[in-house]
Order: structure tokens, then sequence, then C-alpha cells
């Protein structure tokens, strides 16, 4: 069975270096025989802002509805965004947030603490892009990101794996060194993971 992989691009700008990531994802993958979709979330018309939470049915555009059967349809998913002021760029938390909604992505049960994970048998790559070295990301952040998306975020709704890629000190990054980094990225995809 051919694997199901759609890949985001959480980025504003579809000339930045996180769409030369998800494009060189996307001839690996599909040089495997993956089908591929993929969604440029600065392209869709949406409210960023879940105002009342969930207390009220959210109106859901035509294209969160659109994204919505993108997500039922993969397999496994590809999240490619630059880290700004410690997390992913507002446009792409709204997403997150107006998206994952109670009966799409989870289910509350009744006396139970923890929801129904909706979206389980997905796997899940987040490419994150960053103006921190690395070892700055991990050693002294903690790469405390990583663990609110994989544990609080994308695992909450049943995401399993959930892997990451860091890729930093973006500004000070050398040709060589992003071509590098895009080989790196097109072996992930050639390995569907």
């Amino acid at each position: 069975m051919k694997k199901n992989i759609l890949l985001i691009l959480g980025h504003p700008s579809e000339t930045s270096f996180c769409n030369a990531l998800l494009n060189a994802y996307q001839r690996g993958a599909e040089s495997a025989g993956a089908n591929c979709k993929v969604l440029y979330i600065s392209r869709l018309k949406f409210d960023v802002n879940l105002a009342e939470g969930y207390k009220t049915g959210e109106y859901m555009e035509d294209d969160l509805l659109a994204a919505q059967e993108m997500f039922t349809w993969a397999n496994h998913v590809v999240f490619v965004y630059p880290n700004w002021w410690g997390f992913m760029p507002a446009i792409t938390k709204g997403f997150i947030d107006r998206l994952f909604l109670p009966g799409f992505a989870f289910k509350h049960q009744s006396g139970k603490i923890f929801p129904e994970k909706l979206l389980k048998g997905k796997s899940m790559r987040l490419m994150v892009t960053m103006d921190t070295p690395k070892w700055w990301f991990y050693l002294i952040y903690r790469a405390s990101q990583y663990q609110i998306l994989k544990d609080i975020v994308f695992g909450y709704v049943g995401f399993d794996p959930i892997r990451f890629s860091t890729f930093g000190f973006i500004r000070k990054s050398t040709d060589q060194q992003r071509e590098k980094w895009l080989k790196q990225v097109n072996q992930l995809g050639k390995e569907l993971k």
C-alpha cells in the first residue's frame, strides 16, 4: 500500500528555506512511490482566532474543511515552519487551533480524564528552522517546543511516532550547509519518515 503524505508549509513565505526543505522531502517521498499533497497555510482563507474556544461549535471555513479532509487522507504528516520567538508563526498556531477541534482530532469521554485520540494511526515529522544555534536550542532551551508539540499537541490527538528535524543557525548557514540539509531531507522523504 502506498503511503499518503501531507506536506504543510507553515512559513508565511513560499520563497523561504522552509519551502526548499518541503520540496526536497516531497521529491524524495515521490521517488519512493508515496502519494503527496501539499498545503500552504498562507494561501488558506480562515480566521486564525478560536474566539469562543470549543463552546459554540466554531464555524468552519471551506479551506479548513478541505484541510481536515487532507489530514483524514494522510498516513503521515510533515510540517515545515520557522521557530519565531520560541514557537511557530502565529498563522500556523492558529491553523492548528482552528483545525484540531473536538469531533475531528479528539473526543471527550464521559468519566475519563483523557480524550479519545481520533488521529491515531498517523505519524508526523516536524522540520523546524531557526536563527538559534542548534546546540543552544537543545542545551539551554531544552527543546521545550518539541516536548509541548509531542506531548500536548500532536501526541494528544494520536500522532505516533512524532519525529523532529532541526535546522539552525539559518542566518549564518552557508550554501554548502543548506545543500547538505536539503540532501538529508530528501533522504528522509525517500525513507518515508
